[in-house]
């Protein structure tokens, strides 16, 4: 019978990023009226990715991961594409500082400007780390013998889940961060673009193996009723068809902030001169 999972240490996080972002967020509202309308979307978009992440979580669905791999590539593409993206657009880092009384606050500030740690910010930012590092956790964790570890050791397990939602954390702040400017539109698509590419080829190569690559899911997909092969089938549909669509969307709503905030290619002088005359 499935139940719902409470490791306490995943609801003790929750429950504390919740709580200080909704601290923090009172009290950036309360400065100023300003940026008001933008402020509340960003908490909508917290909001719902923290329910996002809730569901991957804590609900039926990680106790059903373990007896399906469809349920589980749900709960992995629900981190990735659904909550990281979230999160990221309600800027949580700023807000959560806002949380603590000033002096606090201006000591992690100051602790988080060293060169050592802006240093190491700036390079995993950096869209290629981050998209590598994203790429890597995908192939990597899907790999037979890493992912059947995951299944039968927790800790493993929870490496696994840490290192897809902070990789993809940092792949969507390349594309919808406070640093992702509008100049590196260009890079954010491509970065993009190419996930889309190898994310829909792991899909791809799961949904039309001719057999099983984790036997570890034959007795409990069998126990449930269910034909295993097909099961790992549906998996790689769910990588391939939702998550192949969460970044072409993404693609194209960076395309469409590119074209809109392009700057006017400068005029030629002829055309200048064209303008002059007709001035005159």
């Amino acid at each position: 019978m499935l139940r719902w999972t409470f490791e306490p240490w995943v609801v003790a996080l929750l429950i504390a990023s919740f709580t200080l972002y909704v601290a923090g967020y009172r009290r950036v509202r309360a400065r100023s009226r300003r940026g008001r309308s933008i402020r509340v979307r960003q908490l909508g978009a917290f909001v719902f990715g923290w329910l996002t992440l809730v569901a991957a979580l804590a609900l039926p669905l990680d106790a059903l991961s373990a007896a399906l791999f469809s349920a589980h590539m749900v709960q992995h593409e629900s981190m990735m594409i659904v909550a990281a993206p979230l999160l990221v657009l309600s800027r949580p880092l700023g807000v959560w500082l806002w949380a603590f009384p000033p002096a606090l606050r201006h000591r992690i500030a100051a602790a988080v400007r060293t060169p050592a740690l802006r240093g190491l910010w700036r390079t995993l930012c950096a869209p290629a780390v981050a998209w590598l590092l994203h790429a890597a956790a995908l192939w990597a964790w899907h790999m037979p013998r890493f992912f059947e570890a995951a299944l039968a050791s927790p800790g493993i397990h929870t490496l696994q889940h840490a290192s897809f939602l902070l990789s993809a954390l940092l792949f969507w702040w390349t594309v919808f961060g406070e640093s992702a400017r509008r100049d590196q539109s260009g890079y954010a698509m491509l970065s993009l673009f190419t996930t889309m590419v190898h994310t829909g080829a792991l899909g791809a190569l799961l949904t039309l193996a001719p057999g099983l690559w984790y036997p570890a899911y034959v007795e409990p997909t069998s126990a449930l009723g269910f034909d295993p092969l097909q099961d790992q089938q549906l998996g790689g549909l769910v990588m391939w068809v939702p998550g192949g669509l969460a970044y072409l969307v993404a693609a194209l709503a960076t395309g469409a902030r590119w074209l809109t905030h392009r700057t006017p290619a400068p005029l030629m002088p002829t055309a200048l001169a064209a303008r002059r005359d007709s001035s005159s």
